[in-house]
């Protein structure tokens, strides 16, 4: 299993610190092995909340956090939740949250969850495997193959959804991450020479998005994290791929638009910004951290800064 390796460090570390320098309280909603948790920290931070709905990766941030024992608490639970579970350990708002995307080297390395194309294993993809709620094998056997088409084009933006759908309805049941990949190579015979990619990864990550529901966490969350942040506080989010960042450009876009009705246009609903745009285009790694680290590529950083109504 490969080392989790966090991206984005540095400007992570740059772009969340407020400008008053004051970092007390930081919440990582998607805390993973606890790299960047471990960075806050040693950047000065006091206090960790870190949630993860992997209880595995909690295990693992436990390890990795040992050294910070008495300044991090986790989170069995979604960074939804992440208002409720602050208001309970007494935090009415924090000065930086963090918010990393997708799917972890430590899950996708992982036979067992059913994450990954490249190895044999059941069809799962649940970040919480102790959840009763569906998974992949489910999704693959159960629904129509106009649903299933949707899905792969929906959240993979896959052009070869129907074709793909209608071969495994014709081939169900299927029970294995390898029967699945295998399937799909079938049907797109050489795409992976004209597209770099394997041609199962769309198809993979539509599901993966599904059972996990995670655009609609995303959508959820990202007002509910500026909400809870301090005046000053700052909110980082880091996506994978351009349905998550689309998410994020937008929302970050509509919390940072004012409008004020000009006089005489009393009509006009007026909306005040609750943010600025710390950095109107994405960070993207450099160089450096993309040869250290390959799977960085897609990463896109993007930083909001609540504002002041005093």
């Amino acid at each position: 299993m490969s080392a989790h390796i966090p991206v984005l460090v540095e400007p992570l570390l740059r772009l969340t610190n407020p400008t008053d320098g004051r970092l007390d309280r930081v919440i990582d909603g998607t805390l993973g092995a606890g790299g960047h948790s471990r960075a806050m920290l040693q950047a000065g931070a006091r206090e960790g909340l870190g949630f993860d709905l992997d209880e595995a990766a909690i295990e693992i941030a436990r390890r990795n956090l040992a050294p910070y024992l008495d300044r991090v608490t986790y989170a069995h639970s979604s960074y939804v939740d992440m208002r409720e579970v602050a208001c309970r350990r007494g935090w009415r708002e924090v000065d930086a949250i963090i918010l990393d995307l997708g799917l972890s080297s430590m899950q996708l390395d992982d036979p067992g969850r059913g994450f990954a194309f490249r190895h044999e294993g059941p069809l799962d993809m649940r970040f919480d495997a102790l959840n009763d709620g569906v998974n992949a094998e489910e999704l693959v056997n159960s629904l129509p193959e106009r649903d299933l088409a949707d899905l792969f084009f929906r959240y993979g933006e896959e052009k070869a959804a129907c074709k793909i759908a209608g071969a495994i309805v014709a081939q169900r049941p299927i029970h294995s991450t390898g029967e699945l990949a295998s399937l799909i190579i079938t049907e797109l015979g050489n795409r992976r020479r004209m597209t770099k990619i394997h041609p199962a990864t769309k198809v993979f990550q539509a599901l993966r998005i599904a059972v996990n529901r995670e655009l609609e966490s995303l959508d959820k969350a990202l007002p509910i994290a500026v909400d809870l942040l301090r005046p000053g506080g700052r909110l980082a989010v880091i996506a994978f791929h351009s349905l998550e960042d689309r998410i994020v450009k937008r929302s970050f876009r509509d919390l940072a638009q004012e409008v004020v009705a000009p006089p005489g246009m009393a009509s006009i609903e007026e909306k005040r910004a609750l943010v600025k745009l710390v950095n109107r285009k994405p960070i993207v790694p450099g160089d450096i951290e993309l040869n250290s680290n390959p799977r960085s590529r897609s990463a896109k950083l993007r930083v909001v800064e609540k504002l002041n109504f005093d």
